[in-house]
Parts: C-alpha cells; structure tokens; sequence
C-alpha cells in the first residue's frame, strides 16, 4: 500500500513553492513526521514531513521543480525498505551499477529561439552539474539576453553529461550548450563531475546543501557562505538570508597586508592612485546594462535629438481622479492613475501630429497609423520598456490594468522579447522618482519620448491672479531629422490641452 505526499497549504494568498531539497531519497526508511524535504516560497521555508512511517518509493518533484498546493510530491511504501532478497538477490547499489551499464542514447542540450533579432546570449547560472540525473523538462541552465532571461529545460530524463558552455559564456541561438544522456544512468565515458567545495558545516559536523536559490544570489551579491547566516534547517542558508546579508551594512576593509598594484591608467579615468585602486570593487556589466549603454549611446550618435519643454496645470485631471478613482476602482478592479490619462493625450496627440509617431528606414519615412505605446520601467536589473499594443483603442480602465499587469512582470523579470519590441511611442515617468525636470533620450528607432515629471505645488498667474497649482514639466525629446520645431512644440501643447482640460479627451478634442 502506498501514501502520497503532497504539498501542504503554504499560506494565505501564496499558491506555488519551489522544491529545494529533498532530505530523503527512493528507499530509504523514513519514519512518520520525518522531514522528507523543503520547500521555499516567496517568503518562508516550508518543511514536508513524512504522513506516515514506510519506504520512500518515488520523488514525482525533484529539486528545483516549482509545485502548487496539493501537488503531488512523492510516493511512500508502508513497511521496511527492500532487501537485497526482494530484488532478486541484487542490492540497490547493484541495481543501480547495472542501469548504468545499460546506458542510453546521447542527445545535445542546444540554446533555445531567443526571439526575434537576438542572435546569442550569455550562461548565466548552471542548476546541474555534470554526473547529475534530471527530469524531463526540468530546468538545467539560464540564459541572459539583452532583455529577458530564458530558461533551459532538459529534453529528456536521463543524466546531465559534458557541459560545453560554462557559465559566463556568450552563446549563438541553435548553438550546444551540453550533452546528456537518456535513461536512468550515464555511460562510462561520462567525465566525473569536478569536486565541489565543501557546503558549510553545521553545528553537528553535517554538510549542509544551501538552497539553489540563496547560491544563485549569492554569486548575484559576491558573497560567500561564510558572509551569511544561515536560518533554515541545520543551518542551512535561505535565500531571505542573503538578501538579508547583502542589505546589511558592509564591515570596514581589513587593510591590506600588501599594496595591490594599480591597474593600468585608463585614458579617460587617468592614473588610479594604489591606496584608492586597493578599495575599488568591478563588477562585469550584465548584458543587459551593456544594452541599455549601447542603445542609448548609439541613439546621441544616430538621432539629431532635440528637446522641447513645457508645464501643465494638473489640477483639472487631480480633481477628476479624484472625484472618480473610488467608483472607477469599484467597477473596474483596478486604481486609475495618471499614467491613463497621459497615454489618451499622447495617442490623441500623435493623431494630430504623425511625424512623432513616424520613424526613419533608410531613405524613407515610416509613418504608423496605430499607437504601440511604450511605458519605461525601472526594475532591479535596470530600464526596460515594455509595450502597449494598441493603445489608441484601448479605454482608461484597459489601460490601467496593462500598465499595472506589465510592470509587475517587468519588476519580476517575467516579460518577454514580444513584449518589449515594437513601439512607436514612448512615455517615461521620472516624477516617481522625484524628478522635476530632466531631457529624456530617444528609444530607437522611434522619433519621440515624453517625459513627465514631479508635480510640485508652485505660484502661478490665472486670470491676473497669483495663485497655487500643482504643476508638472513635460519634456519632449524628438529626432529633428523627422520632426520639426513646429511639430514637436504642437505636439507638446495638444498633450498640455487635454490634460489642463480632460473633458477634451472625452469630446476628441
């Protein structure tokens, strides 16, 4: 008779959990309410124990493996673990040895389509080493492109071989990144994995296996093991214990027992004095840092980008929003912002002044008789800008709710290539970051980019009177190969029109 094992309620309003380490493996004895594994969710650890006493007989989730609620996790045998009797005289080590003879066929782990004009990424992180066995589908690596991340599943259950493209490597779309072997165990040939550096030992003398997730972050932040204090069991390091440590204020630099040389002067740094190159730490741009520098570099060089500024007054949409956002979140399930209203006036905008909404192709002018808005978003990895499809037709309610839905899943890492090519237009928020006035640079190959500022409380003149608003600078960078001073000033004044008076997005105005 068999039991199953599944996955416990894990928390209000938290649904999956990760697999971290499995404390048992297929026949062993385990006793009831022995911890069969770990499990780790956004927040907290989350132990497994055995419902009853008997044999473990099968992991359906391995390590690594992201699990919902009531998954099944494992299978458990009641009663003693099987002699070697059972088998036919075999022991499991023999079992085991006599599956591996058996080998299987090899196959390549290739790179993925990393979607539309990415020809290559780098290795970022390895989940398994050579010598380790693996579930069909289950991840094996990650790669970084200049945008997303994508993940690598293993084609086919069986064991990781030769690992062809180590971590930190640049890799070709349809390239090899490792080979593997089908079936329940490698051939002879397969090299034995490296030594791995002892996992820090508990209190008990035991080895500890940290969670995959606190080591990839760990070399993410540069700490080591010994940086962090562990708190999950034995000791064992959580990935909310390296967010912890990296966020805990750095101890002063032991001094050095020797001066490290100087790095060669660089021709725009100048001669780097010893005592400051000692206390210097360089840290390899990500790919997508590299992007971002290239992009916005090669945008100053290409585009004759000018910036035009204006302010609005933003107490006619204030008191509008005001006035609606409980109704409008009541009947819509979402917040009305600011950024709706700002996305209608530039769609209304660009309608009337289509060269913004243009670009340039060679000898020719692009003129786009749709609006694919991009919305610039700062997450922990740096800007991306993800992009509304279609936001000429779309409502304030619809808009809102992209707006919210792909910000989260830029912040988290989650969008995809599709998500962020194709814009026409692009609006970028400094004011929540306190911004009160700032040059925005082009996002090619389109020909505008507005930005928007803090709104600031500030003395005006209204009707010969001097008198307070909350007003906000606009700016408006444009390419003026495409663009003239009359166009991008009209532009400005027809955004600072709807938004002075929101009644005029609703009249088409």
């Amino acid at each position: 008779m068999s039991t199953e094992v599944r996955v416990p309620t894990l928390g209000e309003s938290v649904t999956e959990a990760t697999v971290a380490t499995w404390f048992k493996q297929p026949g062993d004895a385990v006793a009831a309410d022995e911890m069969l594994c770990e499990l780790e969710t956004d927040k907290v650890t989350v132990e497994v124990p055995a419902p009853t006493a008997g044999t473990l007989a099968e992991i359906v989730a391995a390590e690594g493996e992201t699990v919902s609620v009531d998954a099944l996790l494992a299978t458990i045998t009641e009663g003693a673990a099987a002699s070697p009797a059972d088998t036919g005289g075999k022991s499991v080590a023999e079992e085991a040895t006599a599956e591996a003879d058996q080998g299987g066929e090899e196959i390549d782990v290739m790179v993925p389509t990393l979607g539309e004009s990415v020809a290559e990424a780098t290795v970022s992180s390895w989940f398994k080493q050579p010598g380790d066995a693996v579930e069909r589908d289950e991840m094996l690596c990650e790669l970084e492109t200049d945008k997303v991340s994508v993940e690598v599943p293993a084609p086919a259950s069986g064991t990781l071989g030769q690992i062809l493209a180590g971590e930190g490597e640049t890799v070709q779309a349809g390239g090899k990144l490792a080979t593997m072997t089908t079936g329940a165990g490698a051939p002879a040939s397969t090299p034995a994995p490296e030594p791995e550096a002892p996992a820090a030992a508990s209190g008990d003398g035991k080895d500890v296996e940290h969670a995959p997730s606190a080591k990839k972050l760990m070399a993410e932040k540069g700490l080591s093991p010994a940086d962090v204090q562990g708190t999950g069991r034995d000791g064992r390091i959580m990935k909310e214990d390296v967010q912890r440590a990296a966020q805990a204020p750095k101890p002063a630099p032991k001094p050095a027992e020797a001066p490290k040389p100087a790095p060669a002067p660089d021709a725009a740094r100048g001669p780097i004095p010893a005592e400051d190159a000692a206390r210097e730490e360089r840290v390899k741009m990500t790919r997508l840092r590299q992007t971002i520098a290239r992009r916005l570099k090669d945008a100053q060089n290409t585009a004759a980008m000018l910036t035009t500024y204006n302010e609005i007054d933003m107490s006619g949409v204030m008191a509008l929003r005001r006035e609606y956002k409980d109704l409008f979140e009541k009947k819509h399930g979402v917040k009305l912002g600011f950024m709706s209203f700002f996305t209608k006036a530039c769609c209304h905008a660009l309608s009337e002044v289509p060269e913004v909404n243009a670009e340039i192709d060679g000898t020719e002018i692009v003129y786009k008789n749709f609006v694919h808005m991009g919305i610039a978003v700062g997450t922990p990895n740096g800007l991306v800008v993800p992009v509304l499809r279609d936001a000429h037709s779309m409502g304030f309610a619809e808009i809102e709710k992209k707006i919210a839905e792909m910000g989260t899943r830029a912040r988290d890492g989650k969008l995809s290539m599709a998500e962020m090519q194709g814009g026409t237009f692009t609006i970028s928020n400094g004011g929540v970051y306190g911004s009160l006035m700032s040059s925005p640079i082009l996002n090619p190959p389109q020909s505008g980019i507005l930005g928007m500022h803090k709104i600031q409380d500030r003395p005006v003149v209204v009707n010969g009177e001097i008198v307070i608003r909350p007003m906000m600078y606009l700016a408006l960078s444009y390419d003026h190969r495409i663009v003239d001073g009359k166009g991008a000033v009209t532009f400005l004044v027809r955004v600072k029109e709807a938004l002075e008076d929101p009644r005029r997005l609703l009249m088409d105005l």
